[in-house]
Parts: structure tokens; sequence; C-alpha cells
């Protein structure tokens, strides 16, 4: 860096400092007390010296991180940090037998040994993250493979989560009447659920199919909040504002178990169905139907122009999106045992859609990071009781800016020729 630069970086951020001292002294420096009806205020005049040197630093810093960003991103991509140290763990796994076998072992027993050895919180915390897993990566096949932006995506959660609810209140006390064990509804509800959104999905992607980008996301938007005023009024079905409450946690083979006990339960349901989930993307991706939302994405004319059926592949999108935000209605209104409309707001349509992201559209490992420390992270900032959501929004603007295609960003199978006319596959998605 030239040392004109340097000096005129410095210079601004002197200026900064002055600014943040002058906007910053009613609440840093002054304080007010009341004692017996009579306002009195304090100067706290060491406050400004600290708050000064702590703004020049910081601008010193976020300036030098933007222009470091900026070359970063000037430089070949395939060299960058995230994709040496990527291209690194796969050489070591690849020479390394041992390590490839070891180390999926000690995840799989971290993951079965986690709510044994943890509380009945942090179990339904995890809980959470693994639900929104699983909503993520549904989301991810309508954004990251079809290109399509959802801003509905909570009304279909929504009816996922209201078909058990309601399966459990209209037909739950009469089966129980009859002797017959009611606790099958929740098995009964998974599949029911995934398919009763996987048909709103197909009903939602009829009117809008010939609309995209900023057209789909306000019709997708607006049919979020129609979905949820429907439920919010409709109080002689849905219960209204009031919801539904008393919805069971899934039994153990007939065998009614314990709060702690279920929610042990529901997390390894709930993991295995995030496996599955992440199977089923999995062969989406390498599939022809996967391969046909990727070119839509990329560019839906010369899509069309190769005899790809535009309609029939967003019919698809929708529909496969929809059935995984069905199947995670139905987790969430297990575990919380109550829901009302105010659980599936635009809010959790734009926590899943940052998920996908942030972690990186496309790719499944950056999806599941994504999610995980969208969901993790405020909990684990409770600590820091008010100012969590502070550092919480920080943290996004940073991931946001210096890592703008993802935390793990998608890699795109490519192809080298190796010798003279035959090619080999190169990478890896």
């Amino acid at each position: 860096m030239k040392q004109n630069g340097i000096l005129k970086d410095i210079a601004q951020a002197l200026l900064q400092g002055v600014w943040f001292v002058f906007l910053l002294f009613p609440l840093l420096v002054m304080k007010v007390s009341v004692v017996g009806g009579v306002a009195s205020v304090t100067f706290r005049w060491t406050n400004i010296p600290l708050v000064f040197v702590a703004a020049v630093g910081g601008s010193l810093l976020w300036r030098w991180a933007l222009r470091w960003n900026e070359q970063k991103g000037a430089r070949d991509p395939e060299n960058s940090l995230g994709v040496r140290i990527q291209n690194g763990v796969s050489a070591f796994l690849k020479q390394n037998r041992l390590a490839r076998v070891v180390l999926p072992l000690l995840l799989i027993g971290a993951l079965l040994a986690y709510p044994l050895v943890s509380g009945m919180y942090h179990t339904n915390v995890m809980i959470s993250a693994l639900i929104y897993v699983i909503l993520a990566l549904g989301l991810n096949i309508v954004v990251g493979l079809g290109g399509l932006l959802n801003l509905g995506y909570a009304a279909f959660f929504a009816v996922g989560a209201y078909t058990y609810g309601l399966l459990w209140k209209h037909t739950g006390p009469w089966l129980a009447q009859v002797g017959i064990d009611p606790s099958w509804l929740f098995w009964i509800s998974l599949p029911f659920a995934g398919l009763v959104a996987l048909l709103f999905g197909v009903l939602l992607s009829l009117p809008v199919l010939r609309l995209r980008g900023d057209y789909l996301a306000i019709i997708t938007l607006a049919f979020g909040e129609i979905f949820r005023m429907v439920l919010q009024n409709s109080g002689d079905i849905t219960g209204g504002a009031t919801g539904i409450s008393l919805i069971p946690r899934p039994w153990f083979f007939g065998v009614k178990l314990t709060p702690h006990m279920a929610a042990i339960y529901i997390y390894y349901i709930t993991l295995s169905l995030v496996v599955f989930t992440i199977f089923v993307v999995r062969r989406i991706e390498n599939s022809r139907v996967g391969r046909a939302l990727e070119a839509m994405r990329e560019d839906e004319i010369a899509c069309e122009a190769m005899g790809i059926d535009l309609v029939k592949n967003k019919l698809i999108t929708f529909a496969l999106g929809a059935f995984w935000a069905g199947v995670a209605g139905v987790l969430l209104a297990a575990q919380t045992t109550y829901i009302n409309p105010d659980s599936f707001t635009l809010w959790e349509s734009i926590m899943v859609l940052m998920a996908v992201v942030i972690g990186g559209t496309g790719s499944i490992p950056g999806v599941i990071a994504g999610t995980l420390v969208l969901k993790l992270l405020p909990e684990y900032f409770r600590a820091l009781a008010q100012y969590r959501m502070l550092l919480y929004g920080v943290a996004m603007i940073i991931v946001i800016l210096f890592k703008s295609d993802g935390l793990i960003p998608r890699r795109r199978t490519e192809y080298r020729l190796e010798q003279e006319g035959s090619t080999s596959p190169e990478g890896h998605l």
C-alpha cells in the first residue's frame, strides 16, 4: 500500500473517530440520574478517549479488510483460501484411507451421542436447527437449482404443521375413544403433510409460471402473507390467532414418553430425516431433472431452445421444495406441541432464504453450515443479553461482504482433457 494511501486512511479514520465521539456523547458520556424527583447529569469524560481509539482502530481495520477483499476478488478464484482448504482436505482424504473411515465414524458418533450428553435445552435447540436444515435444503431446490426466488416458503411450512395439528384435533380424540392408538397420527402425518404441501406448491406455481425475478418474489411473498391471514381468520377450523395447542409428541411404539425422552426421540427422527433429505436432494442434483433445473436457472431462453419443458420444470421445483417444508412443519408441531399463525411469518421465509444464500446457493454442505450458523448463533449469544442480535447482525454483514459466494460455495463438475481424444471427470459438485 502506498504511503499516501495510508496517510489518507489514517486522516479519514481520525475524522470518523471525532464523528463517533460526537454521536455517542449522549449515550456513553452523559449519565442522567433521578433521585427524589431531581435529575442530575454525570459526565464520564474517561469514556471519550476509549470511544475515539475504538472508532479510529475499527475504521482502519474495516478499510483495510475491504481493500483486502477487493484484491482477493481480483485474484484467481481457484487460488483463494477457501478453495485451497477444500482442495487440501479432498487430497488428504483421497490419500489417507484410515481418515476416510475414522472421520465419518467420529461425526456419526458425535451426532448420535449429542442428545445423551447434553441437556434438554441444547437438544431442543439442535432439533430446531435440524428442522431448519430440512427447510433450507428444500428451498435450495427452488432457489439454488431452479433459480426461482420464493419469499412465501413459510406458507408450506405452515401447511405441514397445520395438517398434523388439524388431523390430531379432529381425529385424535375420536381414535382414542374407539380404542385405536392415536400416536400413529404422527407417522401418517409426515408423508401426508408433505403431499398436501406439494399440492399447494403446484397450485402456487400455476399462476406464476411466466414470472421470474422480482415479480416472482412479490407474488410468493403475497401468497405467504395471504395464507397466514387465512389461518388467522379461520377460527372455526384452525383456531384463529389462538392456534392449536396440546399437539402430542410422537410416542415410542405406543408408549408415551416423558418430555426429555420425547425430545431425544424427536432429535433422532429429525436427524434421520435430515440424512434422508440430503440423500434425495443429492440424487435430484445429479439426475436429469436436476440438470434441467440448473439449465433453467442459468438461461430460460437457451433452456427452452434446447427442448427443456420450462412449465414442467417449474412445477417440479415448487412441488419438491414444498414437500420438504411440509415434512418440516410436522416436526415443528410435534416438537413445540403448539402452533399459531405467528409461527409462520415472513421472517421465517427470510431466515431460510438467508441460510441458503449465506451458506452457498446450490451447495448442500453450504446450506447446512449456513442454517446451523443462523440458528445456533443467536442461541449461544444469549449470554450477551441485549447485544446478541446486534452482534448477530454484524456477523451476518461480515459473512455477506467477505464471503459473497457463501460459506461453502458450490463447486460445479469440471471436465479436463487429460489425454488426446479422451476426457475424464475432474472435481466434484
